[in-house]
């Protein structure tokens, strides 16, 4: 599996903590090879979870970061970011993609790390929401899981005994290409499949079994039984950027 030196900096133990997950710095860290950042840039850390995306952006890129989650609350994400240093830098923010408190134009980056498959996959939200809160020039990241192509069924048939609703938004890269490229609003950067997909999913599927329970409830060992049943390895990470016209 690929090497990813900036999240080897990170303690495991402090990214297992607070992962929701695949290893989100390792997805971020594919995507900013993508991404131009530089020190002060206000950046949008869409669907953050419990920040660690937020925290890597301040510290390996100098980034002013605006970590917004509907899942975790801000008092809870302001304490981590206290606890990293980056309480200056990082910004926590509780709110709806739907309902966003940024003004148009406001951000130079917005990048959502396995979070923008919940809401992105909506036709509008680009076009009508995401695209607003950045300033022409300025640029997109997303890393989503996906499939290596459409189904007619919406799934692979291997997959088919533990689809669930929420999995409809998993899409090929070149629909989610599609969904940008069509609004003329972007020039898309890159647009591809990471390497080694399950490699990268399997920590967190045996980290789920194990410790799931604990926070969330039941249902901590179904990464590990998904991944068992892409036999023919039609999983996707799907990784794309663009820069704003």
């Amino acid at each position: 599996m690929k090497i990813y030196p900036r999240t080897e900096k990170y303690d495991p133990a402090w990214i297992s903590e607070n992962w929701m997950g695949p290893n989100p710095l390792w997805l971020l860290e594919d995507l900013c090879e993508h991404l131009e950042l530089k020190p002060g840039m206000k950046v949008l850390d869409m669907g953050c979870g419990k920040g660690i995306t937020s925290v890597f952006l301040a510290k390996e890129y100098g980034a002013t970061v605006f970590a917004n989650d509907l899942w975790v609350s801000a008092t809870d994400n302001l304490r981590r970011f206290e606890e990293a240093g980056v309480a200056d830098k990082v910004f926590p923010i509780h709110a709806e993609a739907h309902a966003l408190p940024y003004a148009d134009g406001f951000f130079d980056a917005a990048i959502s790390i396995d979070s923008y498959e919940y809401y992105g996959a909506d036709e509008l939200y680009f076009p009508c929401t995401y695209s607003k809160l950045v300033k022409p020039g300025g640029q997109f990241g997303i890393v989503v899981p996906g499939l290596v192509k459409e189904y007619d069924s919406g799934c692979p048939d291997t997959l088919k005994d533990l689809w669930v609703g929420e999995m409809f938004s998993f899409h090929s890269k070149d629909w989610w290409r599609r969904l940008w490229e069509k609004t003329g609003l972007v020039e898309i950067t890159s647009c591809y499949d990471m390497d080694d997909p399950k490699e990268i999913w399997w920590p967190w599927a045996k980290w789920a079994k194990e410790n799931f329970s604990k926070e969330w409830g039941d249902g901590g060992d179904f990464d590990e039984r998904f991944l068992n049943a892409d036999t023919n390895n039609e999983v996707a990470l799907v990784v794309m950027s663009a820069v704003k016209k």
